[in-house]
């Protein structure tokens, strides 16, 4: 599947571009199961590995990981390098709704 048609298949698609080796992305593994069982079939989750897709994370700007992309309806809406708590997470994503 294209990246286009995967940010286009759901109306609120976060993507997560990480890295196997990448500590901190790691740490967002249960942060991002916690955040899909509280959101449900309002939130579409995507993890891209940085390593196999090094064009798309060069085209998206992707400088470190993890960083995470909301698109709303297709569209790029927040971009950020970094980890976060679910809370904190969960409220930037309700933010846009």
């Amino acid at each position: 599947m294209k990246y286009n048609d995967i940010i286009k298949s759901h109306p609120t698609v976060l993507v997560d571009f990480y890295a196997d080796w990448c500590g901190p992305c790691k740490m967002m593994a249960p942060v991002f199961k916690e955040l899909k069982s509280v959101m449900g079939n309002k939130l579409k989750i995507v993890k891209i590995d940085t390593e196999k897709n090094q064009q798309l994370s060069a085209k998206m700007n992707i400088r470190s990981i993890p960083t995470m992309v909301l698109y709303k309806n297709g569209k790029l809406v927040w971009q950020q390098p970094g980890a976060m708590p679910m809370k904190a997470l969960q409220n930037k994503i309700e933010s846009f709704e």
